[in-house]
């Protein structure tokens, strides 16, 4: 039994649909892509799956089970607007947070400890919010989140306003967490950070699923559309070959459109008589590509 199941989940709020009829689970030790540009349900669900607001159909179980308030300790929920309060200190407002999670203040005040010096940051422990860095904050958030151990955890944009060092840092925590046994809701419109975490994905588009499955099935099910073609010297005629949509110049050699999969035959065997190939590949769609190919061809937000 799946610690995280929907089925059949709506939300209506007056004459508008939020979420309709969604169906998803999510297994122990897993990260799932919940995707969607703005206003298609995300945040609905992600209120939903926490307790916060009801489906007005359908059911949310937790290993089986209806929502309880006793599960509010096994929740953890990082939102993408930020709460924390700015002239209160660090300590003070993460014990107290563990401590509605149902924490002890001894346990909360030793995992805050154990968090901050993981994140190299022990000397926050007495700061105020205010006096640190949007990122650090970020961090501090992002603690306030996990520090009670949640076994089911909502991350809603985790990474923003991070900078690259930081984003390694905490995609290496999320991990960590998968690794655990943790369950985790991943939402975030950088979709190579999904690529890199999520096995199963699900998008949604108006409120509908309009895909959801298995992130490499998904991946295989599309066609591969793109050549990359690097050679040690100039290529004359590829964009003469049948199937070749468009063929752009790059430092290192070609970056091609095909509308036929045959066409990457034609490409190698051109530029094999031409030049010295250094590279050649055709290239699966990004999920990006895939996102926006789902949705309509607009534009990710």
């Amino acid at each position: 039994m799946q610690p995280l199941q929907l089925n059949g989940v709506t939300k209506i709020y007056g004459d508008k649909i939020a979420v309709d009829h969604l169906d998803l689970e999510v297994g122990r030790g897993e990260i799932f892509g919940l995707l969607g540009a703005n206003g298609a349900g995300k945040t609905t669900t992600m209120r939903m799956v926490l307790g916060l607001i009801y489906p007005d159909e359908g059911r949310i179980a937790y290993s089986g089970q209806g929502y309880s308030q006793s599960l509010t300790r096994k929740l953890g929920y990082l939102p993408e607007e930020r709460g924390l309060y700015p002239k209160v200190r660090v300590s003070d407002q993460l014990i107290y947070l563990a401590g509605l999670k149902g924490m002890s203040r001894k346990d909360a005040d030793a995992n805050l400890k154990s968090w901050l010096e993981k994140f190299d940051v022990p000397e926050y422990y007495n700061k105020k919010v205010e006096e640190l860095s949007k990122g650090n904050q970020q961090k501090i958030q992002f603690i306030a989140a996990i520090i009670h151990r949640p076994e089911i955890l909502v991350l809603d944009e985790a990474f923003s306003g991070l900078d690259p060092v930081n984003v390694e840092l905490l995609k290496s925590t999320v991990k960590e967490l998968r690794d655990d046994g943790a369950t985790i809701v991943f939402s975030t419109h950088r979709m190579e950070h999904v690529e890199e975490l999520c096995r199963e994905i699900c998008i949604l588009h108006k409120s509908k699923t309009v895909l959801k499955g298995n992130l490499k099935q998904i991946k295989k099910s599309f066609p591969k559309e793109k050549i990359v073609l690097h050679t040690e010297s100039p290529v004359t005629g590829l964009q003469d070959i049948k199937g070749v949509a468009h063929v752009n110049k790059t430092e290192s050699g070609y970056d091609m459109r095909i509308t036929d999969a045959t066409a990457a035959q034609h490409v190698l065997r051109s530029a094999m008589e031409q030049s010295i190939v250094n590279r050649f590949e055709l290239m699966e769609p990004t999920l990006n590509e895939i996102f926006i190919k789902s949705v309509g061809g607009e534009v990710h937000e």
